[in-house]
């Protein structure tokens, strides 16, 4: 009798999957970020992607960057790692020491939202803004209030 497979991909790669799966939903035409939260059980609690609130037609959405904060897509986009949260249909407690996973490292607002949450690991693909101010502040959100975060490099998996 053979034995079972053994070049399944791991839990890493698959939620990182799911996340990547999601960005391809939002419509914003630079930055496509998707997120999946797995909790301790690798069991999928939820997921989302950066885009508009319900209810705002995207069709008629300024996706621009202005200077003009009523044309500008950041005044009205809800960013995937609050979009994943808020599609949670269950307990906030379930959400307590999960991974969350995202395309890209979380901004300081969706750092400070996952810590509320409960969320006890961060695992992204991409750190692009590295470095910046809100970088640094997400950060030290994440370090003080014990919330661990780590790149993971799937090169089967491309960044968008």
């Amino acid at each position: 009798m053979p034995g079972k497979r053994s070049d399944v991909i791991s839990w890493d790669e698959f939620f990182m999957r799911v996340a990547v799966a999601a960005s391809l939903r939002s419509k914003d035409p630079n930055t496509q970020v998707g997120a999946c939260i797995a909790g301790r059980d690798n069991r999928i609690l939820s997921v989302g992607y950066n885009g508009t609130p319900v209810g705002l037609d995207d069709d008629e959405f300024p996706w621009d960057d202005s200077d003009d904060p009523l044309r500008d897509k950041h005044s009205y986009v809800i960013h995937a790692e609050a979009n994943a949260i808020l599609n949670y249909r269950g307990s906030l407690k379930d959400m307590a020491g999960a991974r969350v996973y995202v395309t890209l490292f979380p901004c300081q607002e969706c750092a400070k939202t996952l810590v509320q949450a409960g969320i006890g690991e961060v695992v992204y693909l991409d750190d692009k803004y590295d470095g910046t101010v809100g970088n640094k502040i997400a950060k030290a959100v994440f370090d003080r209030c014990g919330v661990s975060y780590r790149k993971v490099d799937i090169p089967k998996i491309a960044v968008q």
